[in-house]
Parts: structure tokens; sequence; C-alpha cells
């Protein structure tokens, strides 16, 4: 059995579950999202890398938090942006 590749960031989870199924950000410019995720750090849903405004990923980087986890119901997985690492079933 293979053992999953991990880091510290996704080892070291406390779950913060989406509280809102919106991006905080396109509402305020009245955009759309395609998929959205929930930053592991302060707890903000924002709008994936296939939305046009990328969010998400950009909220990682001006802030310096590395994990967050998809917001879409059913899917259980946290992404590390820092290591470019997933986990599954994290919650």
């Amino acid at each position: 059995m293979l053992k999953e590749k991990i880091c510290d960031h996704l080892e070291n989870l406390n779950i913060k579950l989406p509280t809102t199924y919106s991006c905080e950000e396109c509402v305020k410019t009245g955009d759309t999202w395609v998929h959205l995720r929930t930053c592991q750090e302060c707890g903000i849903t924002l709008c994936c890398d296939s939305s046009p405004n990328k969010h998400a990923s950009k909220h990682a980087r001006a802030h310096g938090h590395p994990v967050t986890i998809s917001a879409e119901p059913g899917e259980t997985w946290a992404y590390c942006y820092e290591h470019r690492l997933m986990k599954m079933n994290v919650r």
C-alpha cells in the first residue's frame, strides 16, 4: 500500500467548514464562479482557479494562507498551495 505524501500543513488540519456557498469577492463585483474553496487559515470562501477571478489562490498568495478545502457538496479534499499537495477525505 502506498503512503500518501502529505506536508505539515495538510497533516495538522483543523477543518474550517464553509459558512456560505458564494465567493465573497465575486459577490462584491457581481462576477460569477465555477467552484468554491474555503481557506483553512481564516475561513473565507472564494472561487477556484477554474473561475475567471481565481480569488482563492490569489488570497493564499497575498495572505500566506497555504491550505484550502473544497467547499463543494460531497467533496472532501484539501490542497496546500505552498507544497502543491492534496489530501483526500479530510472530513
